[in-house]
């Protein structure tokens, strides 16, 4: 029998665990196989400590066992150490399939866990399927132009999901037989050491990857200053905002606001490019947007090759006659 392990080294479980763990259960199906989730440091905790605030019950689920891992050391950001504490949950369990999350702390930990363990590992995938007794693995290449289809030829394979690509479970998560596992941490491993936490707000309270509307802004913005509206719009549809590489740089919004290939990938119902040319490694993270609407005052802007709707017009021009409108329609109810 297949087995696919769900790993979740985040505090809390949001979408993108969710759909990590719908990912794992759909393929479990075709193999008729069974799904384990493991929980590492912080989100075994929770679990102790306030699971309804976790967003986890201990009540039945289809999982067939659920695995918590909680040791003081995992309290950071120590990849490392997760290895080392995965590495002695799969001395027991001999999963077929290791799945992450497409989280950063999750990128950190896959690879490292993937060679320890001599696994292929594949990133940003958006598609598992199972073929004649085989994984079959899709994920985007020559910046989402195309799709490899790769088939893993030995388990375990280690897998990362792309957010917003499959469809998330609802309900409980953890069930089936729990079990606390005692894991001894080398100290000697830790590379590197917490000294501050320090929790970027959304500029909504949206995290970008979850969101179902994205409000992006790039170098037509022209500055931080008409980031503003690009937030009051956000806030007024319930997304999140988003920004291009060059606005980035530019020091005009955190990093932590990029989308594009260096950058988030996401996948809402509907994009709004404010600004923003279209450069190919944009255009990556941005793929599986369902709807894509461009405001650019360039006509030939290649931005427009993907849009869905685009409108030829500087955006100060656009947004303010927008957040007016989605105004009108949230006090009349119809939006």
């Amino acid at each position: 029998m297949r087995v696919i392990l769900v790993v979740l080294p985040t505090p809390e479980v949001g979408r993108s665990e969710r759909e990590a763990i719908g990912a794992a259960r759909a393929l479990a199906t075709a193999f008729a196989g069974e799904v384990n989730v493991a929980l590492v440091g912080p989100a075994a905790e929770s679990v102790a400590e306030r699971p309804e605030r976790a967003g986890l019950t201990l009540e039945a689920s289809a999982n067939a066992r659920t695995f918590f891992i909680a040791h003081p050391m995992l309290r950071g950001y120590a990849p490392e150490l997760y290895v080392s504490a995965l590495e002695q949950l799969l001395a027991t369990v001999r999963p077929d399939v290791i799945l992450f999350p497409g989280r950063t702390i999750a990128l950190e930990i896959a690879p490292r866990l993937a060679y320890r363990l001599g696994a292929a590992m594949v990133t940003d995938v958006i598609g598992l399927q199972a073929e004649d007794g085989a994984v079959v693995i899709t994920k985007p290449v020559y910046g989402g132009k195309a799709h490899a289809m790769l088939v893993a030829s030995r388990p375990p394979v280690v897998v990362c999901v792309r957010p917003r690509a499959f469809d998330p479970i609802e309900g409980e998560i953890v069930g089936g037989d729990t079990t606390w596992v005692e894991v001894a941490l080398d100290p000697s491993l830790e590379r590197t050491r917490l000294l501050e936490r320090i929790q970027e707000e959304s500029a909504t309270g949206t995290a970008l990857e979850e969101a179902q509307i994205v409000v992006s802004g790039g170098r037509g913005i022209g500055g931080p200053e008409g980031f503003r509206l690009l937030e009051e719009l956000a806030r007024w549809l319930g997304g999140a905002v988003g920004a291009s590489r060059a606005a980035c740089d530019a020091g005009w919004v955190p990093a932590s606001w990029q989308i594009g290939q260096t950058g988030k990938k996401v996948a809402p119902d509907l994009y709004l490019a404010v600004g923003i040319s279209g450069a190919s490694q944009h255009v990556v993270g941005i793929s599986r947007a369902k709807c894509i609407v461009a405001i650019n005052t360039d006509p030939h802007a290649p931005i427009f090759k993907v849009a869905d709707l685009g409108i030829v017009e500087a955006y100060e021009n656009i947004i303010p006659v927008l957040i007016e409108e989605v105004k009108r329609l949230r006090v009349a109810g119809k939006a």
